[in-house]
């Protein structure tokens, strides 16, 4: 096993991950992903009233604040056949549209910037550099001098107290850090920043949502928040003046201070655009209705399917092909492991009886993973920001087509380049731009609606159960800051029959599949060159490029509602 390394647990992110890796003349031959952690979401949803299923569902994650309640919300209204108010649409489109603008901010600076920036760097920084260095790619005003020496005081002070917190065991040091002193002062002033730039934009989901995390405005045939110019209870003119605020103020930091730092870090790393590609097949559900028709020809993100790194054919998706498998994941499927189920059937059956996590090394000829491994056409797909970014750029989006080009541009590398773990970041900051912008044209759609007097925000012509058939099935999504999340409800009788939520980071984190097929995690750290096993930052580099979120990848739901589990807190 000398050559076998492992990353237990992987941090800065959501939940329990462990990566395994062979390592062969430098670098990584083969990979495993696993979540150690099971979750046990069991049978609480079955028999409940399907206008509740939001309230349960976002409650699978503490991060994912919005997601789940709008992937679920959808399912309902697709199997009842709702069609939301216009008004709906845009305060859905504005509490989305917030949720991954601060989502991919939060990513850059807090849990990814760390493993390109070295914070003891900064302390050799020199203050007027830095200023001038700032100056130099953005109008940001917070870049003098002075501002530069008092963060650079502030670290000293902070490593001087010798409790270094979330920072102790990083890879401080390490031969594959690049970034000159004053680059690395300027990014960790920007951490900072961050910090209290996120706490204040958010709170647009206090206005449209009533809270965050997990907004309760979200309602199945709209939103419980009504529009009302005469109502201080209701969105009104003084409310929009206020959101208008916050959203300026969350376009201008992406504009002026992410896309640039962005920019100015991959500068000094473009080999990343070379490693870290993984499976090359790309899935987006697409999102951000344009109209309220409920259809989803008029996405602001297309629908679609790219296979094989191929731009030149962009598939349309459909998700009867969408398949989970639990080959190599602790769990058992009641015809056979070796076969996909589509969600509508699944199943989630625990009948893993060997030791629990964690272990000297898992046993990856066997199962491996809490995580299941779906496929699309019986093929592994990566979802996220990059191919969210693909299917729009290959699908016509003017907006994402001219974000693209420029960071390409101002790079210097081609088209090529983003299939790896520099392309996966860059792409995330391009879905925070474009979004930042667009944010603010929602709103002001908003508003114009309310001057001609359309306020209505919720649909209730189906909310009465008396009012649906006797059995029906629909299929949520969403594309999730992460990427593309998937809820599947099957009601009879009014009450729940069956749920399953395939989200992002099963896609992401899947182990091996029946046919052997290895999931993006596992696929893109084939290759990457490792200078040191005793401190794999490279491994951080490339699954940080994902953003995993594994709290809302194990799942625990039998849908016959058997009690699989019982957890009894001591």
């Amino acid at each position: 096993m000398a050559n076998k390394i492992a990353v237990d647990p992987v941090t800065r992110i959501e939940g329990h991950l462990r990566i395994e890796a062979q390592l062969e003349d430098g670098r990584i031959a083969n990979a495993w992903s696993s979540s150690t952690a099971f979750r046990g979401i069991e049978t609480i949803l079955k028999g409940r009233d399907p206008r509740d299923a939001h309230h349960f569902t976002q409650r699978f994650c503490g991060v994912c604040t919005t997601v789940h309640s709008m992937a679920s919300i959808r399912a309902v209204e697709d199997a009842l056949k709702i069609q939301i108010p216009d008004n709906a649409r845009l305060i859905r489109n504005l509490i989305m549209g917030i949720q991954n603008v601060q989502d991919h901010v939060i990513h850059f600076y807090h849990l990814h910037a760390l493993d390109w920036v070295d914070i003891t760097s900064a302390l050799q920084a020199d203050p007027a550099a830095t200023a001038k260095l700032a100056q130099s790619i953005s109008d940001w005003p917070n870049s003098s001098v002075s501002h530069f020496k008092a963060v650079k005081e502030r670290i000293a002070a902070f490593v001087g107290t010798g409790r270094l917190g979330p920072f102790q065991n990083a890879y401080w040091g390490h031969s594959a850090y690049r970034l000159p002193p004053e680059a690395n002062l300027m990014a960790v002033a920007h951490y900072l920043e961050a910090l209290e730039w996120q706490k204040e934009v958010i709170k647009i989901h206090a206005v449209l949502g009533s809270k965050n995390p997990h907004p309760q405005t979200f309602l199945v045939g709209g939103i419980a928040m009504p529009v009302d110019p005469d109502s201080q209870n209701a969105i009104n003119a003084d409310k929009i003046a206020y959101l208008a605020k916050l959203f300026k103020k969350a376009r201008v930091f992406v504009e002026q201070v992410y896309i640039p730092d962005l920019l100015a870090v991959a500068s000094f790393y473009k080999d990343w655009a070379a490693i870290g590609g993984g499976v090359g097949n790309f899935l987006s559900y697409g999102d951000f209705p344009m109209d309220n028709s409920g259809g989803t020809g008029n996405l602001y993100f297309p629908r679609g399917v790219i296979l094989g790194k191929d731009l030149a054919n962009l598939l349309p998706m459909d998700e009867t092909k969408i398949t989970e498998y639990v080959t190599n994941s602790w769990y058992s499927y009641s015809g056979g492991d070796d076969k996909g189920l589509h969600p509508y059937l699944g199943e989630t059956n625990h009948k893993y009886t060997g030791p629990a996590p964690p272990y000297e090394w898992l046993d990856t000829d066997g199962k491996y993973s809490w995580v299941k491994s779906p496929r699309y056409m019986d093929q592994p797909m990566e979802v996220g920001p990059l191919a969210r970014v693909l299917v729009a750029y290959v699908g016509g989006n003017p907006d994402v087509k001219g974000a693209v080009d420029f960071v390409l541009a101002k790079l210097g590398v081609g088209p090529e380049a983003l299939f790896s773990t520099l392309g996966r970041t860059a792409a995330r900051g391009v879905d925070c731009l474009v979004l930042a912008q667009k944010n603010e044209l929602w709103l002001n759609q908003l508003a114009d609606n309310m001057g001609r007097g359309i306020l209505e925000t919720h649909n209730n012509e189906k909310w009465d159960p008396a009012t649906w058939p006797r059995e029906a099935q629909g299929f949520g999504y969403h594309e999730a800051p992460r990427g593309a999340l998937g809820h599947w409800i099957r009601i009879e009788n009014g009450q729940i029959a069956n749920f399953q939520a395939v989200v992002p980071s099963t896609w992401n984190a899947g182990p091996r599949d029946a046919m052997g097929q290895m999931g993006p995690y596992e696929s893109a750290l084939i290759g990457t060159p490792i200078a040191d096993p005793e401190k794999p930052l490279e491994i951080l580099r490339t699954v940080h490029s994902f953003d995993p979120c594994l709290a809302c990848a194990v799942h625990l739901l039998d849908g016959r509602g058997t009690e699989i589990i019982k957890v009894k807190a001591l």
